[in-house]
C-alpha cells in the first residue's frame, strides 16, 4: 500500500486532505504533537467524515495512524523514507518548526532510495510550498541537496473547505463542508489522488480562492464580530452586511479579472456560489473562529491588503477593502492572542505605524488614510 505522511492532524488533516489520500488507497501517517488525537489515530484506525447538509452524510476513513513528532523523531524519519507524498496543513506559521525533521527524513531518504517523493504543503498561503522547501533546504547537507533532483519534488497547491471548530475531544470524527477543491501546480506526471487538481499555473486559482473565500470570510467575520453576531451564517442574513461583503468581493473581483483576464460573469456567478456557501447554517462557524489571527490575516500579501494593494496599483477602487481592514483592527476578541497583541500596538502606536509594521503599508499612503477614515466611521 502507498504511503502519505501528513503534517497535522487536525481537523482539516484529517477532514480534507487525509481523507482524500485514504479514498486514493493510501495509508495515511498523520504527524502531530496532540497525543490524545494521535493514540486514538493508533487506536481506532479510522473515523469518521460527516458532511454539513440536512442528510449529514458521513464516510469512513480507514487506513489511518499517528505519530508524535516531538517524540517519535525516528519513527516520522523512516514514515518519510517510505512515503511517495509528504503533505501539511498545520498553518504556515508552522511550517519552519516542522521543516528541520522533514529535512532528516529526507536526507535519509536520498541516501537510500531513488524512488521520488511529492511534497505539497496544502496551506492558506502563496507559495506554502516554496516556504517549506526554503526552511527544508537550510537544514540540509550538500550532498543530500544534490540528490533531490529527479527525486524530491516540490508542488504549491491552493487549498479550499470549510471546516469549523467543532466539539470532538472525545471523537477522531470531523464535520466538513460538502464543497472542496484541492488544485496542484506542476507540469510532472504524477500518482493521481482523488479531488486532486493538476493544473500548469496555479496564480489564478490561488488568488481566486484566496481574494475570495479567505477574503469574504474574513469580510463576515469582522463585520459580524463587530455587529455582535455569533456565527457566519447569521452574520449574512443581515442585508446590510451581506452587500457589503459583495461590494468587497466585487472589488477584489475586479483585480482578479483585470489581472489573469477571467471571465467577469462566470466571476461574479462564483462570487455568489462563495457567499452561498457562507449561509450554510449545518457549519455553525462562529466569527470568532474565522477572525482569529488578524495580525497574520493583515499581512502584506494575504487576503485584505494584498487585493488592496493591487487594486490601487491598477488604478481600481478599494474603499470596501479598506473598510474590510479597519474592522479587523477593531477585532478585539479576548481570547484570541493576536487580536489582543493588535490592539496594544494600536494603544501604543497608532493605527498608521500599525499598518506599516503588519501590513506594509506606509503612514501617507492613499490606502492608509481610507482605512483611518474608515475605522473612525466604524469606531463610531
Amino acid at each position: 500500500m502507498k504511503q502519505n505522511v501528513h503534517f497535522g492532524a487536525g481537523n482539516i488533516g484529517r477532514g480534507f486532505i487525509g481523507a482524500l489520500f485514504s479514498a486514493t488507497g493510501y495509508h495515511v501517517t498523520f504527524v502531530d504533537i496532540a497525543d490524545e488525537i494521535i493514540n486514538k489515530l493508533n487506536e481506532k484506525k479510522c473515523y469518521q467524515v460527516k458532511l454539513a447538509t440536512d442528510k449529514k452524510e458521513t464516510t469512513t476513513i480507514h487506513n489511518v495512524s499517528g505519530l508524535n513528532n516531538l517524540k517519535q523523531e525516528n519513527e516520522v524519519v523512516d514514515a518519510i523514507t517510505k512515503a511517495t507524498y509528504l503533505t501539511t496543513a498545520i498553518g504556515p506559521n508552522i511550517l519552519p518548526r516542522i521543516a528541520p525533521l522533514i529535512a532528516r527524513g529526507i536526507s535519509v531518504r536520498v541516501s537510500e532510495t531513488d524512488e521520488k517523493l511529492y511534497v505539497i504543503a496544502c496551506e492558506n498561503q502563496i507559495g506554502a510550498t516554496d516556504i517549506l522547501k526554503r526552511h527544508i533546504l537550510e537544514h540540509l547537507e550538500e550532498d543530500a541537496k544534490v540528490k533531490l533532483d529527479g527525486r524530491v519534488y516540490f508542488f504549491n497547491s491552493a487549498v479550499d473547505r470549510i471546516v469549523p471548530i467543532q466539539d470532538n475531544q472525545v471523537s477522531l470524527d470531523v464535520l466538513v463542508e460538502p464543497y472542496y477543491e484541492w488544485v496542484v501546480e506542476t507540469t510532472e506526471e504524477i500518482p493521481p489522488i482523488e479531488g486532486m487538481k493538476i493544473v500548469d499555473e496555479l496564480a489564478p486559482f490561488i488568488e481566486r480562492k484566496l481574494f475570495t473565500v479567505n477574503t469574504g470570510h474574513a469580510v463576515i467575520a469582522y463585520l459580524g464580530y463587530l455587529d455582535g453576531k455569533s456565527t457566519i451564517d447569521k452574520t449574512l442574513a443581515d442585508d446590510n452586511i451581506a452587500a457589503q461583503v459583495e461590494a468587497t468581493l466585487l472589488e477584489t473581483g475586479d483585480y482578479l479579472v483585470k489581472q489573469y483576464g477571467l471571465d467577469r460573469e462566470e466571476h461574479v456567478n462564483y462570487i455568489q456560489k462563495i457567499i452561498d456557501r457562507f449561509r450554510n447554517p449545518y457549519l455553525n462557524d462562529g466569527v470568532t473562529r474565522v477572525g482569529r489571527s488578524p495580525i497574520r490575516k493583515l499581512g502584506p500579501e494575504d487576503r485584505l491588503v494584498r487585493p488592496a494593494t493591487e487594486a490601487q496599483k491598477a488604478g481600481l477602487a478599494y474603499s470596501n477593502l479598506a473598510k474590510a481592514i479597519a474592522a479587523a483592527l477593531l477585532f478585539d476578541y479576548q481570547e484570541d492572542e493576536e487580536a489582543v497583541k493588535l490592539q496594544g500596538m494600536i494603544k501604543e502606536q497608532g493605527i498608521a505605524k500599525v499598518l506599516k509594521e503588519v501590513s506594509g503599508l506606509e503612514e501617507n499612503s492613499e490606502i492608509t488614510k481610507e482605512v483611518l477614515r474608515q475605522y473612525q466611521l466604524l469606531k463610531g
